[in-house]
């Protein structure tokens, strides 16, 4: 490990997130205060790999299936911005090559910060499907910029889940989060809604309002379909947007407010501005960081672990889905998303008597859907034929997990909703004791 001289090193300290200095071969060189504070275990850092480090911090690279910024730099030669996402972590690294008198790289500066996050699932969303981790990682990318975000995707997604996700994982989070339902206003409405009035400004108007506009100051202004936004008010709204500024329905004083922008709609605001529907310059002002949500026919893996967090929420945590139940409401293909979902779970709920909830308690749709006709016996029989130890019960259902996954080790980890790492010590120990299974060899 080369030598640093030590104002160079004594830089570090200058940045207040953590930071440090690396080789080409991953080597750590120097490291700030807030790195040692942040991922130090009292060992001296330096010789020792970055990657191991963020490892041992719960937050593998190449394991959790995360790009490496240094072999990115090192291939492309310019700096890298990355987000590695795991489990419910996330880091945002910044990488920088140090130019010898050559131009060639010398050595790296990495710049990280931890995410803020809630909830038990990153960001506060349900799912590990490929569609919801790269949905995860956009919506981590976008969080820590002051960039507006427009959501897409069709109605019952999630897209103000989406949309409170990115504010408590963005530098207003402090701030309110402000929420205007755009959809069925009127042009009267919705400036007084947005912009506020002033006592006398329109009949009714008995008293001055605080439009939302100004009650978002310091935090993020949600625009749910934005699509439903009144033409004439639109440039209204782009003013608002490119000035910071805006008066009061009835009033004559300019009023400033900064705020966070994030916007949603399922409707395609390309074609609505290609009829004259929709503002072209609005459009391009909201729509800095596209982002669209899967339905949820395209992430249906995901549907047993989002039934279970449904079911959580609406108070009947008691309840599990027997095989059969879980069957059908996999193979639906919900038009209403995970709102329908939702509305199917709570019915399913109220009518089920035991811990179980089976397909006689969900609408006659999703039986319809694989030709379900009600079986007394399987109310009566449970989704078990016996009681089994808990360990040989994980242990049959990784067999048959992994005899019938087509896809490598990465995925089957992904679809058990464990790492990579935790998924190979387990099918090493099942290796162990079935020495006669041969389908377990890890991939």
């Amino acid at each position: 490990m080369r030598q640093l001289r030590s104002e160079l090193t004594s830089l570090l300290d200058c940045f207040a997130t953590p930071a440090v200095l690396l080789e080409s071969n991953r080597q750590i060189m120097a490291a700030n205060q807030a790195y040692r504070k942040q991922f130090g275990d009292g060992k001296p850092l330096g010789g020792r790999l970055c990657n191991e480090i963020l490892a041992d911090a719960g937050l593998p690279c190449e394991d959790g299936g995360n790009d490496c910024p240094l072999e990115r730099c090192q291939r492309q030669g310019s700096a890298q911005h990355v987000v590695h996402v795991e489990g419910s972590q996330a880091v945002q690294i910044d990488l920088f090559p140090i130019r010898d008198g050559k131009g060639n790289p010398a050595y790296f500066l990495e710049l990280l910060q931890i995410l803020p996050h809630r909830g038990d699932e990153p960001m506060g969303l349900v799912g590990q499907s490929a569609a919801m981790e790269e949905l995860q990682r956009l919506l981590h990318r976008a969080a820590p910029s002051d960039i507006s975000v427009l959501l897409l995707g069709e109605s019952g997604t999630g897209k103000e889940l989406a949309a409170a996700a990115i504010h408590r994982a963005s530098t207003h989070a402090k701030g309110p989060f402000v929420v205007l339902d755009c959809s069925g206003l009127s042009e009267t409405l919705f400036e007084s809604e947005l912009f506020g009035h002033e006592k006398g400004a329109f009949t009714g108007a008995s008293s001055r309002k605080i439009g939302l506009a100004e009650a978002a100051n310091g935090g993020t202004l949600f625009l749910d379909e934005v699509g439903d936004i009144p033409l004439p008010l639109q440039v209204k709204l782009l003013r608002l947007l490119e000035t910071g500024s805006f008066r009061r329905v009835g009033g004559v004083d300019a009023i400033h407010s900064q705020f966070r922008l994030i916007s949603a709609t399922h409707r395609d605001l390309e074609k609505m501005v290609e009829e004259g529907r929709f503002r072209q310059d609005l459009y391009y002002r909201i729509s800095g960081f596209p982002i669209l949500l899967p339905p949820l026919r395209e992430r249906r893996e995901d549907i047993p672990r989002l039934a279970e967090a449904l079911l959580q929420r609406m108070g009947f945590g008691r309840l599990r889905l027997s095989p059969e139940a879980e069957g059908l409401l996999m193979a639906y293909d919900y038009p209403g998303n995970v709102r329908e979902l939702r509305n199917i779970l709570n019915r399913a709920a109220l009518l089920c008597d035991d811990i179980w909830i089976l397909p006689e308690h969900l609408p006659k749709s999703l039986q319809a859907v694989s030709g379900h006709r009600p079986d007394s016996s399987a109310q009566s029989s449970g989704p078990f034929e016996e009681i089994i130890p808990l360990e040989q019960l994980e242990e049959r259902y990784l067999l048959w997990a992994r005899s019938s996954c087509p896809g490598d080790r990465r995925s089957l980890a992904r679809s058990l909703g464990v790492s990579e790492r935790t998924l190979y010590r387990k099918l090493e120990s099942l290796r162990k004791n079935h020495k006669e299974t041969k389908d377990l060899s890890c991939a």
